[in-house]
């Protein structure tokens, strides 16, 4: 037996190394899907805000609404943090990490005045306070003490650097809290002054207006701040003032413990810990669960979308696998009938090669298990899909063995001629893949792809049945054209063009595996390029639409000559000052008769400006002329709508803009507008050319839209915030030296980036990675098999022709002229069935998961077509390095006197 493996170890060896390269490729990609879905899961988590992804707890309590029996000191609440962890729904309790019980008075309701500093004039003080677990270890004191409230004496309070700063507080400070009436006041005392530790430590998320205070940025706006006290100083606040009292029990959950297999669960749990009453008056506050909805949505169309690319490199792999196991036995055509000849079985045939793969076959995919299950991710269950491969692999011989010698027969036919007439056994065979590819499409397109119940093995290879579909319809439509060129290049000089393309004609029912191969190798890696470079289209249209040029500048409010200043930092083209209001109020008319109409998102743009820094960052988009020409005027200023607004609006309405009212008419409808953001279905777009601006209150731009090329950002950071930091000191009337909201720069290309980071796009870029680079390779091995399977004829043909003086050049020239129509047919179909498959299965697909607010195009990049003529030049490179290896290994001098038999 050792002898017979060594006498065939070519055939031997290429058998097990498909089928370790299967079971490599069955067990690792999900795999690397798990841990790519696992890893973006953790990453889209841990980027929530913490009002999204933590459960919180929330009580809020009047004076006027507690019962003796609820009248409990705000300390009392601590005991409960420990219980309702472990009360949580399963799995929460094992999943949550930090947790935080609180006590607070929201800022709007307390009113904080003072003598020392004198806090009674000007804008309004409205300071909450709160106590909090951990706080005092997560920050370092730089004045005074923490508070200790006594009791019956006046609360103690500390506040941040940044409030004592802004407020003029330090310790010793008094203040008085009033509440909604002004004869009820609570007295406290400033004890303590601190700065974080880690201001991005979550402990601070609910403490945003402690450590960075509001500063008013128009008349009649309030000073907003927090300090922290302890839980007497709450009591003795609350009693003081009347104000109601809030306790909030927070728990943060580990992203790092969440995993792709058990969202649904995570998700229900959740739902659950909702609906239950914790306490009396108590609501649960999370959007985790709406989160994690939307990343399993996402996460089930890149698993379909996996499936697809999967199933089409295992079907690829499968039928070369087969092909090897008809090429093992095509070569031991002769050993086998000679066994027949001497009375052996079918049985015994197909123990003698069941014998030979048994020590080889299950060794080779165990092999290429393990080396899979090195590849990082997390497996699932058991590998049944390994356990088919070990068997097939192993007995795919000796069946095909057994059914080659059914009929015993002493010489053997030619299979280089067409069947005039098929079978009726293969026409049904045929039309029986038809109706499944047609069937297979019409329910993908009503049902679609919802691996959330399991991947559905029918749907999940309907791509790969219209493959094959094409691949019998290429088949045999193929001899027709080819035997009018052979006509043809009868009459040319010359004999190896119509030789080549003769065989090419009778050789196909012997390249039917490989082509059928070949067609769905290259369909499946034109397919994940199609949908690859669809997705990436739809990212570029959102990443124009939302930082329509270089780089947006962004903060609270600039001084309105900020332009240029800007236009002077090192790398800045051009800018463009922008205002931009979500929630603004829209009228009718302008008058006491106004009827409201809503609100909208409303962007004010320097038109002119705004199209010269698009143009010069080379950005395609396209600012309406009606807004690039309006001017000042008597009349209303034209504006561009969104079709839901338009729908309601008359010719003219009024918008508000800060806080100041301006007529417009409607000038242009459209469904979106660079900078207004996406998925905004309410916008008004206004010139800020046309708009009256007036002297005491000009319209304050907090965007700067940039054109540059090297722009120096920390220096661009640093004049916005001094043009911030102007802006403040004229409304406040004294000079400010911190920046109310630092600015911040995006620029196109870091959002573009971005998109690619969210949500599964990882797992969406290895699944189309794998089937392009996948299907790419299959299809060059595919076309050495199409070489390969019909080896032993082409040696005894380049064996007389060598006899009348061919030399080896024309040898090569003449299997260029067999493979170049079988190549360019099987690449021309697969690439067609690959493009049409994402038109074909449209909305099925889910693509819009990967770029959510904009429409999905098909895209067909030329970079695609240019990689299915590489392939096809790269086929025949690789048919003719086969060629050259099997004709030194047959030595054509010999093939003549050993196929004589066979002629």
């Amino acid at each position: 037996m050792v002898r017979r493996i060594g006498a065939y170890g070519a055939q031997v060896g290429l058998l097990a190394v498909l089928g370790l390269v299967a079971a490599v490729l069955l067990t690792a990609m999900p795999r690397l899907a798990n841990g790519y879905a696992d890893r973006s899961l953790h990453a889209d988590v841990a980027r929530l805000p913490h009002l999204v992804r933590d459960v919180s707890l929330a009580v809020e309590q009047r004076l006027d609404q507690q019962r003796p029996d609820e009248a409990k000191p705000a300390a009392a609440g601590e005991a409960n943090l420990e219980r309702f962890a472990a009360a949580l729904p399963q799995p929460l309790p094992s999943l949550v990490d930090r947790r935080w019980y609180a006590a607070v008075l929201d800022e709007q309701n307390l009113s904080a005045t003072g003598d020392d500093p004198p806090m009674d004039g000007g804008a309004a003080k409205k300071i909450g306070l709160r106590a909090q677990t951990g706080l005092q270890d997560s920050a370092v004191l730089t004045a005074g003490r923490w508070p200790d409230t006594e009791a019956g004496g006046s609360a103690e309070v500390a506040v941040s650097t940044a409030v004592a700063e802004v407020l003029s507080l330090r310790p010793g400070s008094r203040l008085r809290f009033t509440g909604a009436s002004p004869a009820n006041q609570a007295s406290a005392q400033v004890v303590g002054v601190f700065n974080a530790r880690d201001a991005g430590d979550p402990i601070w998320d609910d403490l945003t207006l402690g450590l960075n205070p509001i500063v008013p940025v128009v008349d009649g706006e309030p000073y907003l701040a927090m300090a922290v006290t302890d839980w007497a100083g709450i009591d003795t606040v609350v009693a003081g003032s009347g104000v109601p009292v809030s306790y909030q029990w927070r728990y943060r959950l580990d992203e790092r413990r969440l995993d792709t297999a058990t969202l649904e669960t995570v998700v229900t749990a959740l739902g659950d810990t909702r609906r239950t009453e914790w306490l009396p008056r108590s609501t649960v506050h999370t959007s985790l669960d709406v989160a994690l909805v939307r990343f399993v949505d996402q996460l089930h169309a890149v698993q379909a979308l996996l499936a697809i690319a999967q199933t089409g490199l295992v079907a690829s792999l499968l039928g070369l696998i087969l092909l090897a196991a008809r090429l093992t036995v095509q070569r031991r055509r002769d050993e086998l009938a000679l066994l027949r000849a001497r009375g052996a079985s079918l049985a015994a045939i197909g123990r003698r090669t069941l014998a030979e793969a048994l020590p080889v076959q299950p060794v080779a995919v165990l092999l290429g298990w393990l080396i899979a299950t090195r590849v990082p991710g997390r497996s699932e269950g058991t590998p049944w899909g390994v356990l088919l491969l070990a068997v097939l692999t192993t007995a795919v011989v000796p069946v095909l063995a057994m059914l080659s010698q059914r009929r015993a027969a002493l010489t053997a036919g030619r299979v280089d001629l067409v069947r005039q007439r098929p079978s009726v056994r293969r026409l049904v065979l045929e039309a029986g893949v038809l109706v499944l590819a047609g069937l297979g499409v019409v329910l993908l397109r009503r049902r679609g792809l919802d691996p959330a119940g399991g991947v559905d093995a029918y749907l999940s290879s309907v791509p790969v049945l219209v493959a094959v579909a094409a691949a019998l319809v290429a088949i045999r439509l193929l001899p027709w054209p080819l035997r009018l060129v052979g006509r043809l290049t009868g009459r040319a000089r010359g004999a190896l063009l119509f030789l080549g393309v003769a065989r090419a004609g009778r050789g196909a029912p012997v390249a039917l595996g490989p082509l059928a191969v070949l067609i769905v190798a290259v369909s499946t890696g034109v397919f994940g390029g199609v949908v690859t470079t669809t997705v990436a289209a739809a990212r570029d249209r959102a990443a124009t639409l939302t930082v329509p040029a270089d780089a947006w500048l962004t903060g609270w409010a600039f001084s309105p000559d900020a332009a240029d200043e800007l236009n002077r930092v090192p790398g800045v083209q051009a800018v463009a000052r922008v205002s931009v209001e979500s929630s603004r109020r829209l009228l009718s008319e302008a008058g006491p008769q106004a009827r409201a109409l809503g609100q909208a998102r409303v962007l004010v743009v320097d038109a002119p400006a705004f199209a010269e820094v698009v143009a010069r960052s080379g950005v395609d988009v396209q600012v309406p002329a009606a807004l690039r020409s309006a001017a000042r005027g008597d009349g209303p200023v034209p504006a561009v709508v969104s079709p839901t607004l338009a729908a309601e609006l008359g010719d003219t309405a009024v918008a508000d803009v800060q806080s100041r009212w301006y007529e417009f008419r409607v000038a242009a409808v459209a469904d979106s507008f660079p900078g207004v953001g996406l998925g905004v279905d309410r916008f008004v777009v206004l010139p800020w050319q046309a708009l009256p601006e007036y002297e005491f209150t000009p319209i304050i731009p907090n965007r700067y839209l940039i054109a540059g090329d090297g722009v120096d950002e920390a220096k661009l950071l640093e004049v916005a915030d001094a043009t911030q930091r102007r802006r403040q000191s004229e409304v406040l009337g004294r000079e400010v030296t911190r920046t109310q909201l630092p600015a911040t720069l995006e620029t196109r290309q870091a959002y573009r980036d971005g998109l690619e980071r969210t949500g599964a796009n990882e797992v969406l870029t290895l699944a189309f990675t794998a089937g392009a680079a996948g299907g790419a390779a299959l299809a060059v091995l595919a076309v050495g098999f199409a070489v390969v399977a019909d080896a032993a004829g082409r040696g005894r043909m380049l064996s007389r022709l060598r006899t009348m003086g061919l030399s080896a050049a024309h040898g090569r020239r003449l299997l260029v002229y067999e493979l170049v129509p079988l190549v360019v047919v099987a690449a021309v179909t697969g690439a067609a069935v690959g493009i049409a498959l994402p038109r074909l299965l449209g909305p099925t697909l889910g693509l819009a998961q990967f770029a959510p607010g904009v429409p999905m195009r098909d895209h067909l990049d030329p970079l695609v077509v240019g990689g299915v003529l590489a392939l096809v030049l790269l086929g025949l490179l690789a048919g003719l390095l086969v060629e050259n290896l099997v004709n030194r290994r047959m030595r054509l001098g010999e093939a003549l006197r050993l196929g004589e038999g066979n002629a």
